[in-house]
């Protein structure tokens, strides 16, 4: 396999692990019931689920920094219209598909239809798309260290105006904070969702977008640096000791900014990006050097000529919008079919999945719902079909 290709292959496994990872924690059996990992941390601090997004960001960032050599023999106008064109698409499907399925049941069991001011304006794919564009177009025009300069600009900018436009002595805080207040002055509270324990606050907010375009960035820039340094063991020790490096910082910002999920600090920031470092230069160590994921010659036949078991991955890493609205948009519409006084979903969970107990019923659910979102992927894999914007 040529260098591109496996820096490729590293790429999708490490997108393919997102999400499958997204869709575990997104569909469990119940809300209620989720082992603690699963689940987002409350409000300061981290578990292993508030990865997730900032990973796709991340990868997001890395196939940019492909995606730039294509752009090199272009006309301007044609790449600025290719970004603006993606950007947009990428938008409004995330608005369609949190709009869907565009009814609902009220009190008296009407079906009624939803209206634009009762639908969720921001969203996973609406943030990706805006942060997308923006350093899309800041790379293009303002080139790779201006980028990176900016991309720090933004990370102590975001510091400063939570501290100095919050509630004094609550700038953090779940209510007090700016982010919440620039959401209901731009957006209004009825479409944005809401936290957990009830109170109005978008999980990706506007202002919040700011650090978020660092987790890009980051992306952007390590992808480059891979591709320049290329198949060595140097290289490979650069991006771990820049990972442990953006750890001890983010700990160290952590006393004073600190790391949450909700606010997208930038401590969280910085810290998601010395993880996505740290797994990323193990995943192309598995794949390169190690060669750990690599199956038997006489194991059948699964990917390209070559045989891996990371091709599990792969699957959903080839595949990845096409899997998230698949993974996203079924599970809705399981919760929207109604089984008696209860929906398609409940009832698997509660009458199947449950039955080996509350908590593990749970997670077997969301593992059922993840591997029949790999399988459609797996035969769309099979027959070369790649869904892209």
């Amino acid at each position: 396999m040529s260098t591109a290709a496996t820096r490729f292959t590293a790429l999708d496994v490490f997108r393919g692990l997102t999400v499958c990872f997204m869709i575990i924690v997104n569909t469990p059996g119940d809300w209620d019931v989720m082992y603690a990992p699963l689940k987002h941390s409350d409000w300061h601090g981290f578990t292993p689920t508030d990865l997730v997004f900032p990973s796709f960001l991340f990868a997001v960032g890395n196939a940019l920094s492909f995606a730039m050599k294509r752009w090199e023999t272009m006309p301007r106008s044609q790449v600025v219209w290719k970004i603006l064109k993606r950007t947009f698409l990428i938008f409004i499907i995330g608005y369609l598909m949190s709009w869907f399925p565009f009814c609902k049941l009220d009190d008296q069991g009407h079906l009624v239809a939803l209206t634009f001011s009762d639908t969720r304006i921001m969203g996973v794919l609406q943030h990706i798309a805006i942060c997308y564009g923006i350093v899309a177009l800041m790379v293009y025009f303002l080139g790779y260290k201006k980028t990176i300069g900016t991309g720090l600009f933004f990370l102590v900018a975001y510091w400063a105006i939570l501290a100095l436009f919050g509630v004094p002595g609550a700038e953090y805080s779940k209510t007090g904070n700016a982010v919440l207040m620039v959401d209901n002055w731009l957006l209004g509270s009825n479409t944005v969702c809401r936290g957990e324990d009830g109170f109005v606050f978008d999980l990706e907010g506007i202002l919040s977008t700011l650090p978020a375009l660092f987790n890009v960035i980051a992306g952007f820039a390590v992808g480059r640096f891979v591709q320049q340094k290329g198949k060595n063991h140097e290289g490979l020790s650069q991006l771990l000791l820049v990972g442990v490096g953006m750890l001890f910082v983010a700990y160290c910002w952590n006393m004073a900014f600190p790391v949450n999920k909700k606010l997208w600090t930038s401590s969280y920031a910085v810290l998601t990006v010395g993880l996505d470092c740290v797994i990323l230069a193990v995943i192309i160590y598995l794949l390169d050097f190690k060669g750990t994921w690599k199956k038997h010659e006489s194991q059948t036949r699964v990917s390209e000529g070559k045989h891996q078991a990371s091709y599990f991955f792969l699957v959903f890493g080839r595949n990845p919008l096409f899997i998230y609205l698949l993974a996203d948009l079924g599970a809705t519409l399981l919760c929207t079919i109604p089984v008696g006084d209860e929906t398609v979903y409940s009832w698997l969970y509660l009458h199947l999945f449950s039955r080996t107990g509350a908590y593990f019923g749970s997670l077997l659910f969301a593992l059922w719902w993840m591997m029949l979102c790999w399988l459609a992927g797996f035969l769309l894999d099979r027959k070369k079909i790649y869904v892209k914007i």
